[in-house]
């Protein structure tokens, strides 16, 4: 029984595991460096994606997140993700823009503080400052 018991917990600890590396690539968009540049309204900064963030690119990826509710830039079908709470995200001062995503989803979804998690093709954008620089598309919110 209490062999029983051991295996138990330990499948149960490796399903966690790995759920939480398959929704957590957060940390590996947060390998990121930036290249100076400037442009006709100043410097600006170009990221630098690194070669595990390139291989993420046209990959399906999960994201956990909080939705950013911005006045007119929420849409059902359209939004951006944080990795972390509203009040430390990086629109209110709390971190960098790779803390961020922008989200095409396939199915309107709506407004949730909570904690949610989407799927979807990762893009990497380094050349429009209009979007953000991970954008998922196709995506799906699973939780």
């Amino acid at each position: 029984m209490k062999y029983t018991l051991t295996i138990l917990s330990i499948l149960i600890t490796l399903i966690g595991t790995a759920q939480s590396v398959e929704t957590n690539h957060w940390k590996t968009l947060e390998e990121l460096e930036y290249e100076k540049s400037q442009d006709d309204y100043g410097e600006i900064y170009i990221p630098k994606f690194s070669n595990a963030i390139k291989a993420l690119a046209g990959k399906e990826i999960s994201l956990s997140g909080y939705i950013i509710p911005f006045e007119g830039m929420f849409k059902p079908d359209h939004l951006i993700i944080s990795s972390l709470p509203i009040a430390s995200c990086f629109f209110c001062g709390g971190a960098g823009p790779e803390s961020v995503a922008e989200v095409y989803l396939d199915e309107t979804v709506k407004y949730t503080a909570k904690k949610v998690t989407v799927k979807g093709v990762l893009t990497l954008n380094d050349k429009n400052m209009d979007e953000l620089m991970y954008i998922l598309k196709d995506a799906k919110l699973i939780q």
